[in-house]
């Protein structure tokens, strides 16, 4: 998996001049279309598919701005003397079989380490596994009932606290480390600045046709070598080695982050309410609106101080001392307000305007409803103003009491754990290394069912990072940072562009309608060049590497990708649940039929586009209203999308071979 350094500047080069002649000739074309081609009297169709068109040259650009500077490392210098590590297995409902075997191979780890068996499922038959290996084993403590588990960043944080290696390996329960995975990446962290070293997972239960497309050639080799380039490889869940003080330190950060977001709230919801108060009682009782004054001023300065840096503890005190000073001005002022109304209540014409009489017994004066109406409307304290402000500020919760722990350093704003965590690692300035070997072997999904579960679960993850914590507006990360981030979460866009892309050839083979003014030789000669080069860079790019399966399904997962955009919008706008998903990884319910239901969009799809090329080779027979050059074009459009979609048919045709062994 490695390239001589001559070979890779050539192959850089070519790569960098491939893209620039690309991205001009995306850019020309993508201009072409909205200035001149698209066709405004067919707009329902006509701007979805130009729009479609734009998503693809962003894409472009990103991922040119990826292979840019792709950076190929070569060995690890040697490891530092005296490494501590952990090895985390992590599991929760895998065959304790499958654990024990990982557990084995990471006991013939041939670096000095300790390993653990995280089971988030508390089974006692995986303790006795793990106590006989002589393993360490770490569940939940009590802390974690009745609170947010988090999943596996959940189970994770918790094993933070139980164990103390410098260095962290941290494993999936099927992958099965190599001997040698420590002494091959230990010796990147010599950079004190490193905090996550990656490797590829690489799976061996997998066909070189590979129809579920689950070793990910693309990504683990020329996409994350070039997030490698601008120090933006990130974590992958597994197969990793990570600093545990970066953990750490980003855990206290996250805290400290929490914290002051809590307290910032809280001090602009009473300045608010400070605010209304000052307003009500200004005319009446100026000498209370001046105290209210006063507090709400100093709200104002504690978000300004917390905006300078300051720390929050004195900030929050220093607030809190101004609003008790004012609440016991306020005391003193209703304390003689009181004295003044028992004053009058004795000598306004014997009690009668307000309907007071004298008790016989004890000669204290009784009041009636009339004369607690009375004392009630003069009530003009702001008392009850500064009493929800004191709520409000004692409301934030610094323990963290819905949490197990109020330290998290495993981020959990995302069921996909890992590039939350590796983002915010990047943004406190902590530096990723992508080293290309494969260190560990794993396995992939047996069934189609099982790889669109997985692929669904990455989806959704990617686009709430997206969504809570955006990289282009994070702060702390590097412009280029922000863009392989950003490319990533891009990606799954994909899904509502491929839906235009399908639809409209069908949409004109049947019934004539032009999303474009004309399919003739301007239009090829504007497509034609930016689509050669587009095909070219990815040659390029996957020299001596199989993409052609991942371009598959960037296209034929695109129900996947949809669903993904609105089941994680609908999680992060409106609360509601999306739940993890532990990828299965054995095969559900063994030999099944022909899954037509979990793939019946593409299935239609496929279906209509046969359908249309029919009717616009009818229609050119009958004369109407298509053109030849038209029928050609989407025809060969057509043929290209079907090539591409056939994936799907063979993944839901494929049945892997029954082991002989769970884990070879």
């Amino acid at each position: 998996m490695r390239e001589g350094h001559r070979g890779g500047v050539a192959k850089l080069f070519a790569l960098r001049v491939v893209s620039v002649l690309t991205l001009l000739a995306g850019t020309t074309y993508v201009v072409w279309r909205w200035g001149w081609s698209v066709n405004w009297d067919n707009w329902w169709i006509a701007v979805p598919l130009v729009v479609a068109e734009t998503y693809a040259l962003i894409d472009g650009y990103l991922f040119a701005a990826t292979v840019w500077r792709m950076k190929q490392r070569g060995d690890a210098p040697p490891p530092p003397p005296g490494a501590t590590v952990d090895v985390l297995i992590t599991t929760y409902n895998e065959p304790v079989e499958m654990v024990a075997a990982t557990a084995r191979a990471a006991l013939a780890i041939s670096w000095p380490h300790q390993t653990y068996i995280l089971d988030d499922g508390a089974r006692p038959e995986m303790r006795a596994a793990a106590e006989e290996l002589g393993v360490g084993y770490i569940t939940r403590t009590a802390d974690w009932e009745g609170r947010s588990r988090h999943a596996k960043a959940g189970n994770l944080n918790n094993a933070l606290f139980h164990t103390a290696g410098e260095f962290l390996l941290i494993l999936d329960a099927d992958q099965i480390p190599l001997p040698e995975i420590l002494d091959r990446t230990l010796g990147w962290f010599e950079d004190p600045d490193m905090a996550l070293v990656q490797t590829p997972q690489w799976f061996s239960n997998v066909t070189d046709a590979d129809p579920l497309g689950s070793q990910a050639p693309l990504f683990y080799g020329p996409i994350q070598q070039g997030k490698d380039g601008w120090n933006a490889a990130f974590f992958c869940g597994s197969n990793a080695v990570i600093r545990r003080e970066a953990l750490m330190r980003l855990g206290i950060t996250e805290y400290v982050a929490e914290v002051e977001r809590a307290v910032r709230t809280a001090l602009r919801a009473s300045r608010r309410i400070l605010t209304r108060t000052e307003r009500r009682v200004r005319r009446e009782a100026p000498a209370a609106a001046a105290a209210i004054g006063e507090v709400r001023a100093a709200a104002g300065t504690a978000l300004d101080r917390l905006a300078a840096g300051d720390p929050v503890a004195e900030v929050t005190w220093a607030f809190q001392q101004t609003a008790r000073e004012a609440s016991r001005s306020l005391v003193a002022n209703d304390l003689a307000d009181i004295q003044r109304d028992l004053a009058e209540l004795q000598v306004l014409d014997g009690g009668v305007d307000l309907g007071i009489v004298s008790d016989p017994a004890s000669g204290l004066p009784l009041v009636d409803e009339t004369a607690l109406d009375a004392l009630a409307g003069r009530d003009h304290s702001p008392l009850a103003a500064l009493e929800a402000v004191d709520r409000l500020m004692r409301a934030v919760d610094v323990d963290r009491g819905d949490e197990a722990m109020p330290v998290m350093p495993m981020a959990t704003v995302s069921v996909t754990e890992d590039m939350a965590t590796c983002m915010r690692l990047h943004a406190a300035g902590w530096k990723s290394a992508y080293h290309h070997e494969v260190l560990a072997h794993g396995l992939a999904p047996e069934d189609l069912g099982t790889m669109l579960k997985q692929r669904l679960r990455w989806a959704q993850g990617t686009l709430q990072v997206l969504l809570k914590e955006n990289p282009l507006t994070k702060k702390g990360l590097q412009v280029g940072q922000r863009l392989m981030y950003f490319a990533t979460m891009w990606s799954y866009l994909s899904g509502f562009a491929a839906l235009a892309f399908l639809i409209a050839p069908i949409i004109y083979l049947t019934t004539g309608t032009l999303p474009v003014h004309a399919y003739g030789l301007t239009f090829l000669a504007y497509f034609t060049p930016y689509f050669l080069l587009n095909q070219l860079l990815f040659l390029i790019v996957g020299y001596g590497v199989k993409t052609w399966r991942g371009h598959q399904y960037s296209l034929a997962l695109f129900p996947i990708w949809i669903k993904a955009c609105t089941t994680a919008a609908a999680n992060v706008w409106f609360g509601r649940e999306l739940g993890f998903m532990v990828t299965p990884k054995v095969r559900e319910g063994g030999r099944q039929r022909f899954p037509a239901r979990l793939i019946w969009p593409q299935l239609t799809i496929m279906a209509l586009l046969v359908v249309a090329v029919v009717c616009g080779v009818l229609q050119l027979w009958l004369g109407d209203a298509v053109t030849v050059i038209g029928v050609g074009v989407n025809t060969v459009w057509i043929a290209y999308d079907l090539v591409v979609m056939s994936v799907i048919i063979q993944a839901a045709l494929f049945r892997a071979p029954e082991p002989e062994e769970l884990v070879p």
